[in-house]
């Protein structure tokens, strides 16, 4: 997949992953950790990735090594950035991302976050 094309999938996730963070109740107006996935085959090829997205303002997660279902093992971390759900500003973070994965050969992974209630306190459900 070019990069170009990465880009767009990426856009339409973002916004699909917003309307339902919405649809669920979360706070439109609360900011949320966002990790935006990058992963490589080695740690070395994640070194430089890292140090440059922590130099671009992203908070950079230690690099953990996973097992891969069908087999292998992958080293990924996590740029980590505290935003609204705002699919514009999302997608900057993202097309960044995209473009220093391309720079050093290693792949991005899309992008998650945490469910924020608008209730204020409200007591956990079981």
């Amino acid at each position: 997949m070019s990069q170009a094309e990465l880009i767009e999938q990426q856009h339409q996730e973002t916004r699909m992953i917003i309307e339902e963070l919405l649809a669920d109740g979360s706070d439109p107006d609360a900011l949320y950790t966002i990790e935006h996935h990058l992963c490589a085959d080695t740690f070395e090829a994640l070194e430089d990735a890292a140090v440059e997205a922590f130099k671009m303002g992203f908070e950079v997660a230690e690099a953990e090594e996973l097992e891969l279902e069908e087999g292998g093992t992958i080293v990924c971390f996590d740029a980590v950035m505290e935003t609204a759900l705002n699919a514009e500003r999302i997608d900057e973070q993202v097309e960044k991302l995209v473009a220093l994965a391309d720079k050093h050969n290693i792949d991005y992974d899309g992008w998650g976050t945490y469910f924020e209630s608008d209730e204020d306190d409200a007591p956990e459900s079981e």
